[in-house]
């Protein structure tokens, strides 16, 4: 069985003239009536039935139009997909990752990755915002997600930056302490005990912002690289901190702790490459995936 002799008998079938099936096969018609011919010959079953004002599909042939036509989708598939395969990229691609996978839409992007580019293998790194930067800048790191203030590092012409989607923070006290936070701006809260966080933190520039704007230095009692534990010494009645409106909120719920609401910052979510790197292969189709998972 031709595949040829198949087409022949969808184009009759769908154009319901032979003249119009052979000018969409790009095909003479003598030819087309010899492909169904021959079709009909090897199955022993007659597609068409002939009348005076042409073919005219029988009954059995409106049977196997269907599977026909399954067939034809089947084998465009087939050669599609054969042939994003031979022009798909690959190679290794190194990302760095920050915050939780849920927030950064980590499983979104990653499985439009292995069904649009399958032979790109990916390798992630979780680290703070600052060091993921540095090793993009570096090269050790082909990409990554980023969070900072606006207008900080990731707007320098070597870096590339698609922008996700922005955060609000809040400063997050312990249970109890409404009263010592209650009408308070920067200034003044700097004052009481804060939990701080390294200079490669989100958190760490944030504030280090909001305080130098304030003309003050911030009373620093720990420092803590994990948001776990920053959240823990919090609960526990130790100090303040910097939390993402929805993780402050769910921990006042939860925990009694105290949402200092007029106190609140922001900073947005981008994915990050060098920008000589922009349209490498495995790198270029990091940012498809990535924005397919906030789009």
């Amino acid at each position: 069985m031709d595949l040829q002799h198949i087409r022949a008998f969808v184009a009759i079938a769908r154009e319901g003239n032979l003249t119009r099936a052979a000018q969409c096969l790009h095909l003479t018609q003598p030819a087309v009536s010899l492909q169904i011919k021959g079709l009909e010959e090897s199955l022993k079953v007659a597609l068409f039935d002939r009348t005076s004002r042409g073919l005219k599909i029988s009954a059995s042939g409106a049977v196997l139009l269907p599977l026909a036509e399954k067939i034809l989708a089947s084998i465009g598939e087939f050669e599609g997909r054969a042939g994003h395969m031979q022009s798909d990229v690959s190679g290794r691609l190194t990302m760095g990752t920050v915050l939780t996978p849920e927030t950064i839409r980590l499983g979104q992007a990653l499985q439009h990755l292995v069904e649009r580019y399958p032979r790109v293998q990916t390798v992630l790194r979780h680290g703070m915002s600052g060091w993921v930067l540095s090793q993009v800048r570096s090269g050790a790191l082909d990409a990554g997600y980023y969070l900072g203030p606006r207008n900080d590092e990731v707007d320098a012409d070597d870096i590339l930056a698609l922008r996700l989607t922005s955060f609000t923070y809040y400063v997050m006290a312990p249970k109890g302490w409404r009263e010592r936070v209650k009408g308070k701006g920067w200034a003044e809260i700097a004052a009481l005990p804060w939990i701080w966080t390294p200079p490669h933190s989100t958190h760490h520039r944030m504030l280090v912002r909001k305080f130098s704007q304030a003309g003050v230095k911030p009373h620093i009692v720990a420092e803590v690289d994990l948001e776990a534990s920053m959240l823990g010494l919090v609960k526990s009645g130790v100090g303040l901190t910097l939390a993402r409106d929805s993780v402050a909120l769910k921990t006042a719920q939860t925990e009694g702790t105290v949402v200092v609401r007029k106190l609140t910052t922001s900073a947005d979510l981008s994915f990050i490459t060098q920008a000589h790197r922009a349209e490498d292969g495995p790198v270029k189709a990091a940012f498809a995936a990535v924005r397919s998972a906030f789009a």
